[in-house]
């Protein structure tokens, strides 16, 4: 139990990320916690937009 609130005492953050998709650059939001490393948000924001803009 005592792991379970520590983690969701975690500190999120908003970071903004530009993609470029089908040569157009998007920007789009992602919410993670403090210590995500840049590679996993990255990893994070190109599903977002991949996900918003394919048919």
């Amino acid at each position: 139990m005592r792991n379970f609130l520590e983690r969701r005492k975690q500190k999120m953050i908003e970071v903004c990320v530009t993609v470029n998709y089908n040569d157009r650059n998007y920007q789009t939001n992602v919410i993670v916690s403090k210590d995500t490393i840049w590679t996993k948000i990255k990893q994070l924001a190109e599903e977002q937009v991949k996900k918003q803009w394919s048919l």
